[in-house]
């Protein structure tokens, strides 16, 4: 089988977000959910909307997200709303808080941990996905990228909880009491991210955006500072592919604040995600082309 393509560039601007989308040669049709992360009340690090505006409007998008399944300003829809106002993503776009009216409920035939999938019901709305990732670490996973966009970002509460539970339950309130061993969590967002991709049915693209690199993830109202140097933009037909050569480029980096988020990603086993995606995805590797 022929490897996945995923295209780099050094160049971060918001030109170069839109051509890392055209050289993917991948025309998402209809109407076009864009799945952002929109950034927790307090965090400094996440991607603006003023940056996200060429590429959505490139693609006619609604920036679409889902309630957390944790404290916060984005765990219910009202208080989502208020912070979507407060960070511009209203201002500059039509946002689309995805369980707003609930779940959908997809089977995940393939799955390994989790066999369903609570989807925010918007998400039927929408005949294709443009995933726009902001490359870090993360607290629980070890690193956040498209997999992670894919899983937890488009799950909602319920889904959440699904998740980290590795489908203990789908009730927050008792969420925190039945974590199970790291690998089934990372094992069941892989799960998670195929049963999205499939949903989409080819319809759906990745931009992976490697900058302000902390080991914490834009959900952290009290992230630390990026820890690496900027790295570039890559994008993918490929979720696991994409995800892989972003950690391989951290890895291969002469930059020695990599050894901070090195420690964060292995702590927390984070490349298990990637692992359990290959058999999920039927990845076999991929080819890294550079983009001037």
């Amino acid at each position: 089988m022929e490897k996945s393509k995923v295209y780099f560039t050094k160049v971060i601007t918001k030109e170069s977000v839109v051509n890392m989308y055209k050289v993917l040669n991948k025309e998402l049709k209809g109407k076009v959910a864009v799945k952002v992360h929109s950034g927790e009340d307090g965090n400094q690090n996440y991607l603006r909307p003023e940056f996200m505006k060429l590429i959505v409007d490139y693609v006619d998008g609604t920036i679409v997200e889902c309630n957390t399944a944790y404290e916060g300003m984005r765990n219910t829809t009202d208080r989502h709303k208020v912070l979507m106002e407060k960070h511009g993503w209203s201002k500059y776009f039509a946002v689309d808080i995805m369980d707003e009216d609930g779940d959908l409920i997809i089977p995940i035939d393939k799955g390994n941990v989790i066999k369903k999938n609570y989807l925010g019901k918007n998400i039927q709305n929408y005949d294709s996905m443009l995933v726009i990732s902001h490359f870090k670490g993360h607290p629980m996973g070890g690193y956040g990228g498209a997999l992670k966009q894919l899983s937890i970002g488009c799950a909602s509460t319920k889904g959440k909880a699904w998740i980290h539970s590795a489908g203990k339950t789908d009730d927050v309130s008792v969420l925190w009491s039945n974590l199970p061993k790291q690998e089934l969590f990372l094992e069941a967002m892989a799960d998670a991210a195929y049963s999205v991709f499939d949903y989409f049915k080819g319809n759906i693209a990745f931009i992976n955006i490697m900058c302000n690199m902390s080991v914490d993830c834009d959900c952290c109202k009290n992230a630390e500072d990026p820890c690496m140097k900027d790295i570039g933009i890559l994008s993918s037909l490929d979720p696991v592919a994409l995800d892989k050569a972003c950690i391989d480029l951290v890895y291969n980096s002469t930059d020695p604040g990599k050894e901070h988020l090195i420690e964060r990603i292995e702590s927390r086993c984070g490349t298990h995600t990637i692992d359990a995606a290959y058999k999920l995805f039927e990845n076999k590797g991929y080819e890294l082309i550079n983009i001037d």
